[in-house]
């Protein structure tokens, strides 16, 4: 038994079948030193007795309540520092990992001290030899956070350890040294853009922040283009105006997220006969820009 302890933070809000095949994956990884640790976020489906039934091994947190993607995985960082772990991973629960990903994160992030966190390439799960991300960037000048890789064949661009200006949070791994640095998660999200911010505090911290691409992960989300639900287009369009304000962004960034891109779309769904459909999303961003603007952050 070698290396550093990892603790491994599955998320789980009425997860099913989804979440005990990512558990299944789980218990082949090659890891000799890491423990799962599943939040349940207040689970009405049954997940939790069958996750006990099936992987006694695991440790299973019940919160009782919706704490969204920040503050259950919040709740599974206090509890895997407290208990001394060296590397914090967060893990979707809709995800089937390969078994050797995370002695190749690990390895990676410790031959380079400063490496903070780092995140694999994860692939469709639907279209296996797809990618889904290869981490992200930050456009300062758009004001916006763009996944890399997306719909794309891996080739000699993702074959390399590469720096990024962000990891997705569906598969995360982080120094707990860095946590204890730059702090957690920030609840104010609730759900995305968190994990952007995180790595951008990280950053400002003096860390880098890696892809490694021998690491691979696979993501049950579907291939196809679909327009996102209103709840995700108000988390999108407030939490992004939200990063913007903390991570202390120009205002050329803000022009062009409010003005180019928000007010932009507001009008065309509300004059364009084509996207009368929109008409839930629309007023969802609506509520977004008014609560932001009112400062109302947090669960929805």
């Amino acid at each position: 038994m070698s290396g550093p302890h990892v603790t491994i933070i599955v998320l789980n809000w009425n997860g099913g079948r989804e979440t005990l095949d990512c558990l299944a994956s789980l218990r082949r990884v090659d890891y000799p030193r890491f423990d799962v640790v599943v939040v349940d976020n207040g689970s009405e489906d049954g997940s939790p007795r069958a996750i006990r039934e099936r992987f006694p091994e695991v440790t299973l947190i019940e919160t009782g309540e919706n704490l969204g993607f920040t503050g259950g995985n919040n709740v599974g960082i206090r509890h895997a520092l407290e208990r001394g772990s060296d590397y914090l991973l967060l893990l979707n629960h809709d995800t089937e990992v390969a078994p050797d990903f995370l002695a190749r994160l690990v390895e990676v992030t410790e031959a380079e001290p400063d490496v903070g966190m780092a995140g694999p390439l994860i692939y469709y799960h639907a279209r296996p030899n797809h990618l889904w991300s290869a981490g992200g960037i930050v456009d300062r000048r758009r004001g916006e956070a763009r996944m890399l890789g997306i719909g794309q064949r891996v080739d000699g661009a993702f074959r390399q350890v590469r720096e990024v200006g962000f990891v997705s949070g569906c598969a995360l791994l982080v120094k707990a040294p860095v946590v204890a640095r730059i702090g957690l998660l920030d609840d104010r999200f609730f759900a995305y853009y968190e994990e952007v911010e995180w790595c951008w505090r990280a950053r400002r911290a003096g860390y880098r922040i890696v892809v490694v691409p021998q690491a691979r992960v696979w993501h049950k989300i579907s291939p196809e283009a679909r327009a996102a639900s209103p709840t995700v287009h108000y988390y999108m369009t407030r939490n992004r105006l939200l990063f913007l304000r903390l991570a202390g962004l120009g205002w050329r960034a803000w022009f062009h997220a409010l003005v180019l891109e928000d007010l932009r779309t507001l009008l065309s769904w509300t004059l364009k006969p084509k996207w009368r459909h929109k008409g839930p999303q629309r007023r969802a961003m609506l509520q977004a820009l008014w609560d932001f603007g009112r400062g109302r952050l947090g669960r929805r």
